[in-house]
């Protein structure tokens, strides 16, 4: 098992679906775990749960759109905890999709762009200035398929995947020469994530129809689960990776690198 003991990790967006399942796996891999979101009771829950199994977890109400709130946030971390060595943002995005470019509003096209970059840029930024005095620590954040290939009906939500990569590699650069890395984990839909969950049980039909289809453009017939997600992101910001920075995981199953709805399952028969 991938050790994260004596690491902080601060994860805005904790509260979510994706966010949660990474605090629990960090904790779970021996790392204290510091939640942010701006509904605590949704942040305290996971926390709540983490401290149950065994871990250590602390839940604060923090905007990831409010640089004061964010400084005065990762400033109290440190003085708790000595250090932040791992800065994850898994913060909601505002996105609107299933919208032709034709017919989406300048507001709904626009907004995911600007709340994600700003986000991004004040608790990355945030990040650096303290690891930078401590010549050490990892910032991940997160996008998914759109970052890597055209998908329509995307919205905004595809050139902010864009830009959070783009910002996630000039992280790196700028602060790579104080020991610092920047990584980003581009994956598919998760079907088992909050989201889609929800989706299924309003809309079923027109949902596996969706699921189905998403499942066909990947190499592997299958898509990433949380899990999966998870797996990478503890890896990713262990020791294991420590020379790993400025790059992009690809954790979409293939679908970036080739769209593959065309191959169906062969016959086995034709491999004998």
């Amino acid at each position: 098992m991938i050790s994260l003991h004596n690491k902080n990790a601060v994860i805005y967006g904790a509260g979510g679906s994706l966010g949660g399942a990474m605090a629990k796996a960090f904790a779970a891999s021996g790392a204290k775990v510091f939640l942010t979101g701006i509904h605590l009771d949704k942040v305290q829950k996971v926390a709540n749960e983490i401290v149950a199994s065994g871990g250590y977890a602390e839940a604060a109400e923090v905007d990831a759109l409010d640089e004061k709130a964010v400084n005065d946030h990762i400033a109290s971390v440190v003085q708790k905890a000595g250090t932040v060595d791992i800065s994850v943002n898994a913060a909601w995005n505002g996105v609107v999709q299933g919208v032709p470019l034709t017919e989406i509003s300048v507001t709904d096209f626009v907004t995911p762009i600007q709340m994600a970059i700003q986000s991004r840029f004040i608790t990355g930024v945030a990040a650096a200035k303290v690891m930078i005095k401590q010549k050490s620590g990892v910032i991940l954040n997160l996008t998914a398929t759109p970052g890597g290939i055209g998908y329509p009906y995307t919205g905004g939500f595809a050139p902010t995947c864009a830009a959070i990569e783009s910002l996630s590699r000039n992280l790196a650069v700028e602060f790579g020469v104080y020991c610092i890395r920047s990584v980003n984990i581009r994956s598919s839909g998760s079907p088992d994530s909050k989201v889609f969950r929800d989706a299924m049980e309003s809309r079923p039909d027109v949902m596996k129809t969706v699921l189905s289809n998403m499942e066909g453009d990947t190499m592997l017939k299958k898509l990433a689960m949380m899990e999966d997600i998870t797996n990478a992101a503890v890896f990713l910001v262990s020791d294991m990776a420590a020379k790993i920075t400025g790059v992009t995981i690809d954790i979409t199953v293939g679908t970036t690198a080739g769209l593959n709805y065309r191959v169906g399952f062969p016959a086995f028969n034709e491999f004998e």
